[in-house]
């Protein structure tokens, strides 16, 4: 495959996107929502929150986009004739998870700039002082929670499953990851499982306000794994079709 219909690809996705369900209300929606919602609970009742807002609410919209919005989209992809077509096509069988990827990453980093806009313009939030930094921790963050999605979409074929599953993987990443209540409230066994989640190690780095490698390495040990799953997944239903 060439360099022009990988990215032709890529622009196709990202234009499906737009008119799927599933993306604009677990990319869009549902994190500006929750953010219009919350913003204005946790300021009034913890001014204090004012400091962290932005990276609160873009943890909880890339978790979000990532864990229940593209597993969903690859078992689409993967479970129907779409892989068939691919083949016959002489696609790489890697070609619809590279896509889904890219364009879910598009779309969440936008989601996370409208944030970033909004959050100090509604509610006085602080704006990060080192935007270049903040922009590149929330990259390492989008990758290795996009990474964990896909993973899980590779992995679950049963689309009831796969609800489930992506729930479980979600569910743990917002309440165990600091931005509902500090994270030493919680009893030792669960802060530990919480920094399982890039959500947790996400959360951190883009509060440092820059790329610490007490943070940084963490979440490239988590996106390392989580690829390696995607390969081992890729290469199964390479065999399996």
């Amino acid at each position: 495959m060439n360099i022009r219909a990988f990215f032709y690809g890529v622009g196709l996705q990202m234009r499906l996107d737009i008119r799927s369900r599933t993306l604009l209300v677990t990319c869009y929606l549902v994190p500006l929502l929750f953010f219009a919602l919350m913003g204005g609970i946790f300021t009034s009742l913890m001014p204090e929150t004012k400091a962290t807002l932005t990276q609160a609410m873009t943890v909880m919209g890339v978790s979000m986009g990532a864990l229940i919005g593209v597993p969903p989209s690859l078992a689409e992809v993967y479970g129907t004739d779409i892989k068939k077509a691919y083949r016959a096509n002489g696609a790489p069988l890697w070609f619809g998870a590279a896509t889904v990827f890219l364009s879910a990453f598009f779309h969440l980093f936008v989601m996370s700039c409208i944030l970033l806009v909004l959050s100090p313009v509604l509610f006085d939030a602080a704006v990060p002082q080192n935007l270049p930094a903040y922009f590149l921790s929330l990259a390492v963050f989008l990758l290795a929670s996009l990474s964990l999605g896909t993973a899980v979409g590779l992995s679950v074929g049963n689309q009831a499953k796969l609800t489930m599953i992506s729930q479980i993987f979600f569910l743990p990443s917002i309440l165990l990851s600091g931005i509902l209540f500090p994270i030493s409230y919680l009893p030792k066994a669960l802060e530990i499982l919480g920094w399982l989640f890039p959500a947790s190690w996400g959360y951190k780095l883009m509060l440092d306000g820059g790329l610490r490698l007490s943070s940084f390495l963490p979440l490239c040990a988590l996106f390392a794994a989580a690829c390696a799953v995607c390969v081992l997944r890729l290469h199964r239903l390479k065999t399996e079709s």
